[in-house]
């Protein structure tokens, strides 16, 4: 690229130890390297440097970039990133002024250089300046499986690369929810990532390797490792064919011939593999990846299938009512990202879907529940308010032994209200502008009377990629019946780090800033605004 100096860099993957493994490539460029640089732990010799010590020219000047803290305290203002940070910057000046004078730096990585990698921060900070290649390197993932000799993912399975440093709840969720995993950065981290196997029904067939490729390599069952003896340089594969048991004696395998057969008839598919592998039959309604509970001895009666509202975002928000009964149940059938707000923790299958198959999920339930399963459908907010509860009601029409129960959640426009002081304080109504289950004639209608009523308006669903002018046209209606000084409140993902909440008036909204993500509340006649800026609506009206 023009305008770049002559210097050029190449960070060059050395895979993960055994030095057979290091690329043609790869070796050429340490052969021929004006400049060797190489990252070293606190007190420790560089793995690197050790890798590819035989193919390093005794004329190339060496730049060993020791790292200021590992894993210990440090005394840095700005913490464990600001040493490092400040670390990295140093190191970019010392290769800098290598690359300004001309010469090749070469820059040696274990495993892949772009794979949880040091050589990432220096990329950052000088390919912008000067020409730079990346030479990848076998991770070290890829030479644990090949230890293992055993099968990683297959077909369409996925595979997760994990860091063992995630929270337990949030490790263990991810773990549930795909087929092969890989965990890293160990060390310090093992006992918890040995609590979010568990969690996760992930445990048995979970495999421990040490140094892969070198000469101390070893593997073993997680379940026999010692904590203790865990260092850094080992990780943990969790393979696709995993297969689990469940309480009642039957396995299944997520690679078995079951599974892609659900996958490509079930509307909810791509789960039936991690199911299976949970031990779990997944009867839906299509009857895809529907292994008999029959088979199981004797009959189970139909369970209570509760339906629950996790309120609109934070886990404070929701009720101890809620949180008890998500403690009970074996299955969570929802909205992916509503089952993902529920802990994994050990025997709970999730059951995660799209947007629009409301009743296809209410019935994967009520089958569940119709067997003798302990299981809780959720939703966002409040169950009962545009959420699940309907759909629930609407499959178990077909379902007339299955009890059901609605636990109520704290709703989005009582989180919106809230937070904008007092809005609904009196009668308002309450409308979803999603045409998908009804006309837009309909909801039109419904809008002026509201309109012409003076009521204070709640509007969910307001805006999607696919409609985008129906806010505008709520706002052009309201107008007809309304004073350009209505007040407007939007609230943008309430209860979320991303929140914000706006206060406008109905002429002076924004439609086109309205999406998914918001809850609009227009005012009545008599709604005002604080000098403090909170929204109220009187409980008399005159």
């Amino acid at each position: 690229m023009t305008g770049r100096l002559h210097g050029r860099l190449y960070g060059v993957g050395l895979g993960p130890g055994d030095p057979e493994l290091i690329t043609l490539k790869a070796a050429r460029l340490i052969g021929s390297a004006d400049v060797i640089a190489f990252h070293a732990g606190v007190g420790k010799t560089s793995n690197a440097r050790t890798i590819a010590a035989d193919l390093i020219p005794d004329t190339a000047v060496e730049e060993e970039l020791r790292y200021p803290v590992t894993t210990g305290p440090t005394a840095h203002p700005g913490g464990y990133a600001g040493a490092m940070a400040e670390f990295y910057e140093q190191c970019a000046a010392r290769l800098g002024a290598h690359l300004e004078a001309g010469r090749t730096v070469v820059v040696l990585a274990e495993g892949d250089p772009l794979f949880y990698g040091s050589f990432m921060y220096l990329h950052d900070r000088l390919s912008p300046r000067f020409e730079t290649e990346v030479v990848p390197g076998v991770p070290a993932f890829a030479a644990a499986t090949a230890v293992l000799a055993s099968p990683l993912v297959r077909q369409t399975d996925v595979l997760t690369v994990l860091p063992g440093t995630l929270p337990v709840p949030e490790l263990a969720r991810r773990l549930a929810d795909t087929d092969g995993a890989i965990i890293m950065k160990l060390g310090r981290t093992f006992p918890g990532v040995v609590d979010a196997l568990r969690q996760a029904g992930r445990l048995q067939h979970a495999l421990y390797v040490e140094r892969a490729s070198m000469p101390a390599e070893r593997w073993m069952p997680v379940v026999d490792v010692d904590p203790a003896s865990v260092p850094y340089f080992s990780l943990i594969v969790v393979p696709g064919d995993s297969v689990a048991e469940d309480p009642h004696g039957r396995r299944a395998s997520s690679g078995s011939s079951l599974a892609g057969r659900a996958a490509r008839e079930d509307p909810l598919a791509g789960r039936v593999g991690r199911e299976e592998r949970a031990g779990v039959s997944r009867p839906d309604p299509c009857l895809a990846g529907r292994v008999a509970r029959e088979e199981r001895a004797g009959v189970s009666r139909p369970t209570t299938l509760r339906v629950i509202g996790l309120g609109p975002g934070p886990d404070t928000w929701v009720t101890p009512e809620a949180a008890e009964a998500l403690s009970n149940v074996d299955h969570v059938v929802g909205y992916a990202p509503y089952v993902h707000r529920v802990p994994q923790r050990e025997g709970l299958t999730r059951h995660a879907s799209g947007n629009t198959v409301e009743v296809d999920r209410a019935r994967l339930a009520l089958d569940l529940a119709q067997r003798g399963e302990r299981v809780a459908v959720v939703s966002g907010g409040d169950a009962g308010v545009f959420g699940m509860a309907s759909a629930v009601f609407e499959a178990a029409a077909d379902y007339p032994d299955v009890p059901v129960e609605v636990l109520p959640g704290v709703s989005a426009v009582q989180a919106v209200a809230a937070k904008a002081g007092a809005p609904i304080g009196a009668d308002f109504a309450v409308v979803s502008l999603s045409d998908r289950l009804k006309p837009w004639p309909v909801i039109e209608r419904r809008l002026r009377a509201i309109a012409e009523a003076d009521l204070v308006l709640a509007v969910y669903n307001p805006a999607s990629r696919s409609r985008t002018t129906q806010v505008a046209d709520l706002q052009k209606l309201f107008l007809e019946h309304r004073s350009p000084d209505t007040v407007v409140v939007v609230g943008r993902d309430v209860g979320r780090d991303e929140e914000s909440l706006t206060v406008t008036t109905l002429a002076e909204l924004d439609a086109d800033t309205v999406d998914m993500k918001c809850l609009l509340i227009v005012g009545a006649s008599s709604t005002t605004v604080t000098a403090a800026g909170q929204v109220w609506t009187p409980r008399f009206v005159e």
